[in-house]
């Protein structure tokens, strides 16, 4: 990447490039390992250009919706505004979607009940994804163990692991 002309010094890189312009560059050399430099492009980001837009958009946007709920109609005329939504909807439309979220939700939380399987079915212990532990012994030779693949623990263990002492 280094021209053969480069000369490199703790605080400060000069390169010729290979035109013969001198160019003297004030790069830490520790910026390249820590990554905190500066991107090769300046500028900004898309990201950040529609969240500010989307910002200024929602300051503006509820600006408007405030005045025209909260302002009295004779000043609305006197200012030149004769057409605008009926102040019904200034309460409505709130309403409207305040009810809609607590619904869907109510839905997501009653879909979720019909469709999972009650505590007495075999379908809540086992399923497509199930695997039985590994039936043959490890040799034991030395202090080398293999590692057994990846199984599920059977219930009767669970159970005489957790309630053994339990009569």
């Amino acid at each position: 990447m280094e021209d053969s002309y480069s000369v490199s010094s703790p605080r400060r890189i000069l390169s010729l490039s290979k035109k013969r312009r001198a160019s003297v560059s004030f790069q830490d050399p520790d910026e390249k390992l820590s990554g905190f430099r500066l991107p090769e492009e300046h500028g900004p980001k898309t990201s950040e250009v529609y969240g500010f837009v989307g910002s200024i958009t929602t300051i503006v946007a509820t600006a408007i919706f405030l005045i025209w709920a909260y302002v009295p109609e004779s000043w609305l005329h006197s200012v030149g505004i004769f057409y605008y939504p009926s102040r019904y909807w200034a309460l409505a439309v709130p309403t409207y979607a305040m009810v809609t979220v607590v619904l869907a939700l109510g839905f997501y939380i009653g879909l979720n009940f019909m469709f999972t399987p009650p505590p007495t079915s075999l379908n809540s212990l086992f399923d497509e994804f199930s695997r039985e532990p590994a039936t043959s012994k490890p040799s034991m030779e030395g202090d080398d163990q293999p590692i057994e693949p990846i199984s599920d623990i059977g219930i009767d263990r669970i159970n005489h692991l957790m309630f053994k002492d339990v009569k």
